[in-house]
């Protein structure tokens, strides 16, 4: 087979630094399209882009050259500076070390993207470390709770 073809569907789930509320609503339209910019520069596709006030969801396509860990950090990264920049409140602001990626197949991904688009809704009746513990125990991640969080 001369060519390396896949499409990978990645949900990326990362949170703020302790969890802090700080990620103001009117920076999300420019903030979602930076990561889709790097996301597109590290060879991903994104298909859905949403951030509440202490985390981030991502659905992507994955790049069939480069590592998760190295989409992850950029992302990461490459956002932390853009918010540093944005206004004097977030100047010390940081992502949490890890994050959670999880498949999603192809019946799944307009599921999925509903999903991430109505985060606002979603999060007046779930928290955010509720969600994510949702989601490794539904995807059978073994976790120990002291070091899911930073």
């Amino acid at each position: 087979m001369p060519q390396s073809l896949s499409k990978i569907y990645v949900h990326l789930i990362f949170s703020t630094k302790n969890r802090e509320r700080v990620i103001p609503r009117h920076l999300y339209p420019e903030l979602h399209a930076y990561m889709g910019g790097v996301l597109r520069d590290l060879g991903c596709t994104a298909v859905e882009i949403n951030t509440e006030p202490d985390h981030a969801h991502l659905l992507f396509v994955l790049s069939r050259t480069e590592p998760m860990s190295t989409i992850v950090g950029q992302v990461k990264t490459g956002s932390t500076g853009w918010l540093q920049k944005q206004t004097p409140e977030l100047r010390n602001f940081y992502w949490q070390n890890g994050y959670g990626a999880f498949s999603v197949s192809q019946s799944n991904v307009k599921e999925v993207q509903e999903y991430i688009r109505t985060q606002q809704e979603h999060h007046r009746l779930v928290s955010f470390q509720d969600e994510y513990r949702r989601f490794l125990q539904r995807y059978e991640v073994q976790f120990d709770e002291r070091y899911v969080w930073d």
